[in-house]
């Protein structure tokens, strides 16, 4: 039940970045700070069990990816695991910020910087979070084992 699917559908993360992407900008246009309970919810819901229990999501990959009529294209799914850890970071801490503080200017600073993660991947599909998570590999300090396709970029480019 709490597995990431791996791999996973890029149309469908890209799908869910732009879901993200207006949640922020409304949340910072709109100076609603509830809008951070369901986007934290939904780091926190993908980061634990992938779609299951994201409603953005399912919204995604059962309704939105469908209708567009994409392709799957499948990528290895630890580097967008780690990728929603980050949003979980950074979407937790503009939430207590916010509530836990009333530093709403701080939280929207970091939810802009959201945002624009956000952006990079929806719109040009440029994951912040996969190219840290493919640094931290090179490093040595995520282990080739968590995701032996990372390590081995032959298994996705044979030529």
């Amino acid at each position: 039940m709490f597995t990431y699917p791996n791999p996973v559908d890029d149309n469908v993360g890209r799908v869910v970045a732009g879901g993200v992407l207006i949640m922020c900008v409304a949340a910072i246009a709109f100076d609603q700070p509830w809008i951070l309970i369901p986007l934290t919810y939904g780091f926190w819901a993908r980061l634990a069990a992938g779609p299951r229990f994201s409603p953005l999501a399912l919204l995604a990959s059962r309704v939105i990816v469908p209708w567009l009529g994409l392709a799957p294209k499948p990528v290895p799914g630890p580097p967008k695991r780690f990728s929603q850890g980050i949003g979980v970071a950074f979407s937790t801490t503009a939430l207590v910020l916010a509530f836990g503080f009333g530093l709403t200017t701080a939280a929207w600073v970091v939810v802009a910087l959201l945002a624009c993660a956000a952006f990079l991947e929806s719109v040009l599909g440029i994951c912040l979070g996969c190219k840290v998570f493919s640094l931290l590999m090179r490093a040595g300090i995520i282990p080739e084992s968590v995701c032996e396709e990372c390590a081995d970029l032959s298994r996705r480019h044979p030529s």
